[in-house]
C-alpha cells in the first residue's frame, strides 16, 4: 500500500508526463473542496471619503505609499533599481 505522498507524486508525474485521465485523477484526490465563506461579508465600504470613488481612493492610497507612476510591476514590488 503507497502512502498519500507517494500518490501524490504518483499524479504530479502522470500530469507532467501528459497522461490522459491524470487531470480527472487528480480532481478525485483533492475532493471535497470547501468554498471559503469567510470572506463573504469583507467589503470596501469605508476605504473612500465620502464623496470620493472607489477609484480615487486607490490612487490617492498608492500616491501616498509612493506607488503610483512605477514604470513596471517589478519596480513596485522590489523599488526603484539604481
Amino acid at each position: 500500500m503507497s502512502t498519500e505522498s507517494e500518490k501524490a507524486a504518483e499524479v504530479l508525474r502522470a500530469v507532467w508526463q501528459g497522461t490522459p485521465g491524470a487531470m480527472t485523477e487528480m480532481d478525485e484526490e483533492c475532493t471535497p473542496n470547501k468554498v471559503c465563506r469567510n470572506m463573504k461579508d469583507v467589503s470596501y465600504d469605508g476605504f473612500a471619503e465620502e464623496g470620493v470613488d472607489m477609484a480615487t481612493a486607490w490612487k490617492n492610497k498608492l500616491a501616498r505609499e509612493g506607488k503610483l507612476g512605477s514604470a513596471s510591476l517589478g519596480e513596485l514590488v522590489l523599488g526603484q533599481v539604481d
